[in-house]
């Protein structure tokens, strides 16, 4: 199995490699180990973490694409959507099939055919447009709810300390 992840994986780093989304580079941490990857995300524009360099990493499973990654932020962040741990939550990178809960449908969850790419450009769609109905920072969700002006304050005070300001 991990043989098929493996070759997945090799895929698409080429093709990351060869045309890689604005704003996101992405690869393996080291040659030896194509299971877990570093990917740079730029913080979109016209949002509260525009300009930022933020720091992830990817854990891939060795049944990959079968099971999805496991990523979290690396550097801090403070988002409705990212456990205080760093532990992205969003739907891309649920486990395949209905959700037990009901709150996503199956077409939202992970499948085989989703790759790298679109998981990073989720994250970064995330990071202009949280799901506060779906928090994995409770305090994040409530300052995005009710006070909008100090969350953009805390995330452009990560912003800064992200470019090492």
């Amino acid at each position: 199995m991990a043989g098929s992840a493996l070759k997945r994986l090799l895929a698409e780093y080429k093709q990351l490699t060869l045309n890689s989304p604005e704003g996101i580079v992405a690869g393996p941490k080291s040659e030896e180990n194509f299971f877990e990857w570093e990917a740079l995300i730029t913080g979109p524009e016209d949002c509260a973490f525009e300009g930022g360099v933020f720091v992830t990493e990817l854990i891939f499973p060795t049944d990959y694409p079968l099971s999805p990654p496991k990523m979290k932020f690396v550097s801090e962040v403070f988002h409705p959507n990212v456990y205080p741990d760093g532990r992205v939550c969003i739907s891309i990178l649920h486990t395949p099939g209905d959700d037990p809960l009901g709150y996503e449908t199956a077409a939202e969850r992970w499948s085989p055919v989703q790759s790298i790419e679109k998981i990073l450009l989720s994250v970064v769609s995330m990071l202009a447009e949280p799901n506060d109905e779906s928090g994995a920072n409770i305090d994040a969700c409530k300052m995005w709810r009710d006070d909008r002006s100090q969350f953009n304050a805390v995330a452009q005070k990560l912003v800064r300390k992200s470019l090492g300001l």
